[in-house]
């Protein structure tokens, strides 16, 4: 894992994180062929990253999957092919039944398939064997939805695959060492409680906004 520092530096909205993110990652000599944004608010961040890398950029999606009686609860979360990262100690926790797994499973996954279909022609990643790629977001809360989206990478045989986010739970990012060859945070600090407390502007993203960050508008 790769940390920059840890003090409660805000960043003044996603563009300047992006900016920022861009500037560590051209620091560390990283290589990348392609550049992938979480949307929809990775968009913004992803688009400067990509810039600088000269990468391609597109998106991979996952949904969160919430618990019963409590959707705001993440037990994990699918991506739009189906790979699927589960939080096993919350799901023994709160003894969530297989069938109720599986039901969620499929309904997120589906909606993930419908919101890639929005940003692309295809629900489909791009050509990712062999290629080294990025996962970038706009910041790692419970790491649920970048888990998946590794995952998911990692499926489509990318050969490297990194995650790059402007700031992050500590543990999660510790924890998502196991999904990615490497994971770079500019910020970790310990008094985290949620990603849009280290924004001056933490506005949502609108899907016309995010693709137009897609074709280069943004």
């Amino acid at each position: 894992m790769a940390v920059v520092g840890t003090s409660m530096t805000a960043f003044d909205d996603r563009t300047d994180a992006g900016e920022r993110l861009a500037a560590e990652l051209e620091r560390r000599g990283l290589e990348v062929e392609v550049v992938l944004g979480i949307p929809r608010g990775a968009l913004p961040v992803a688009r400067p990253v990509a810039d600088a890398l000269e990468a391609d950029l597109d998106v991979v999606v996952a949904r969160k999957m919430g618990a019963p009686n409590n959707p705001e609860l993440a037990l994990g979360a699918v991506a739009s092919d189906g790979s699927v990262w589960y939080n096993d100690d919350l799901v023994d926790r709160l003894d969530v039944s297989e069938t109720y797994l599986e039901e969620i499973r499929e309904e997120e996954a589906e909606n993930a398939r419908k919101k890639a279909d929005r940003y692309r022609d295809s629900e489909e990643l791009p050509d990712l064997e062999d290629e080294r790629v990025v996962v970038v977001d706009d910041g790692v809360a419970t790491g649920a939805t970048a888990n998946a989206c590794l995952r998911q990478v990692r499926e489509a045989g990318a050969a490297f695959v990194a995650l790059a986010v402007p700031v992050g739970s500590p543990r999660s990012i510790a924890e998502l060492e196991d999904e990615a060859d490497e994971v770079i945070a500019l910020r970790t600090p310990e008094n985290f409680r949620a990603v849009g407390q280290f924004y001056r502007d933490f506005g949502q993203v609108t899907d016309q906004e995010a693709i137009g960050y897609l074709e280069g508008d943004g």
